[in-house]
């Protein structure tokens, strides 16, 4: 932004350089921060000393913000892309690391790295000279080999940390899940003080619980981390929770009384969250090591958050119905049927869905509001206007 005075009142040009500065940093120009460069363009002398001066003040933005470096694992995911935006939207250089390239990263001009993120020198590669990381890919699901799962999930990570570590990088946000957490019962207010389950139901949560113990191990040998759990995330771009529901429509079974409240966090929130969490951590590194649940703040009957995503696609209500423990035993043949038969593609019902769908899941995020001052910005229903919005122009 530039702006040209033109001083008619004499005055020295050290007082008029004075003036200048001191009105832009007292804010008579908001959220600035001001570089001044005096460029005498004309000048006559009156008396001594005394001289009238057009200058030239420049100002750039955000308080004199430094740049930073930031990789985005999984950019061109849903989350990751999220990140990756608004990151960009603030003026930070972004690098993202994925499997394949995605179009839209590069017409936001992302410079993409495409790799394996098991890889140990891929990911070493891109993690050089980089100030901050945010590590959001991951093999999310309920279903497929256990080797696949540790491999992305718990290796990636690993390789992820180590390369933090060895090049110094300033901070890593991890993006963990709730399930980390989950034995099969009722979780009503729960917050990060919860342990790990004895055992678990779904190759997923175990994996993201081994790769969080890494983060932290991490962080107590000096890695400034903080890792984050968000439940449930949808919204407008979502490639996994909301087409999943939708493709189903016709098929969906509510399972249970109905009665069960769940946390869910929309898209935008989750994105700011994790900015919080480094912009939090940059200012006040005792943060490290913690753990976080972020979501909507706002608990709903799982079935009627269902529902909503059906009918911002178009579709009507579940009406069918089974108890928890049928679902289960269907869940268990079908397990026990596509192992046995080595069927392709994933069983519409397993023990630990039954188990998820039936079930209270909601976290208590005092933590996250009192320390990373969170707050939900999009409410659920502003984000479901967004979702019906944005599903009318892209199913």
């Amino acid at each position: 932004m530039e702006a040209a005075h033109d001083v008619s009142s004499p005055t020295t040009y050290e007082q008029m350089k004075i003036r200048a500065l001191t009105e832009c940093r007292n804010g008579t120009v908001p959220d600035h921060d001001c570089t001044t460069e005096f460029l005498p363009l004309s000048a006559t002398t009156k008396h001594e000393s005394h001289f009238n001066f057009l200058f030239l003040t420049k100002m750039t933005n955000n308080k004199s913000k430094i740049t930073k470096k930031i990789l985005v694992t999984g950019g061109g995911g849903f989350l990751g892309g999220a990140i990756v935006r608004r990151l960009l939207k603030r003026g930070d250089m972004v690098h993202s690391f994925s499997r394949g390239f995605y179009p839209d990263l590069a017409d936001l001009g992302v410079e993409q790295f495409q790799g394996d993120i098991s890889d140990k020198n891929a990911v070493e590669a891109v993690c050089k000279d980089v100030d901050l990381v945010f590590h959001v890919a991951a093999k999310p699901g309920v279903w497929g080999e256990y080797s696949e799962y540790f491999r992305i999930n718990v290796t990636g990570t690993r390789n992820v940390v180590a390369a933090c570590r060895k090049y110094d990088v300033g901070a890593l946000i991890y993006t963990s899940s709730p399930s980390v957490i989950f034995d099969g019962t009722q979780m009503e207010g729960v917050n990060e003080s919860a342990p790990y389950p004895e055992k678990f139901h779904a190759h997923y949560p175990k994996t993201k619980a081994i790769a969080e113990q890494s983060v932290l191990r991490a962080a107590k040998e000096g890695l400034r981390t903080i890792i984050l759990r968000p439940h449930l995330i949808w919204g407008p771009g979502d490639n996994h929770l909301v087409p999943r529901i939708l493709a189903r429509a016709e098929q969906l079974v509510r399972v249970g009384n109905g009665r069960n409240l769940v946390d869910t966090i929309y898209i935008d929130n989750a994105a700011d969250a994790h900015i919080l969490a480094a912009d939090r951590l940059e200012e006040n590194p005792e943060l490290s090591g913690n753990v976080y649940f972020i979501s909507q703040g706002d608990p709903v009957p799982l079935w009627d958050m269902i529902d909503a995503i059906l009918n911002a696609g178009g579709f009507g209500p579940v009406r069918r119905s089974m108890p928890q423990k049928a679902a289960w035993v269907i869940g268990a043949v079908l397990e026990f049927v596509y192992k046995i038969f080595r069927i392709s593609g994933e069983p519409q019902m397993t023990r630990f869905v039954a188990k998820e769908l039936a079930t209270a899941h909601w976290f208590d995020i005092s933590a996250a509001r009192k320390d990373l001052g969170y707050v939900p910005g999009v409410s659920t229903e502003e984000g479901l206007g967004r979702l019906e919005a944005w599903l009318k122009t892209h199913q």
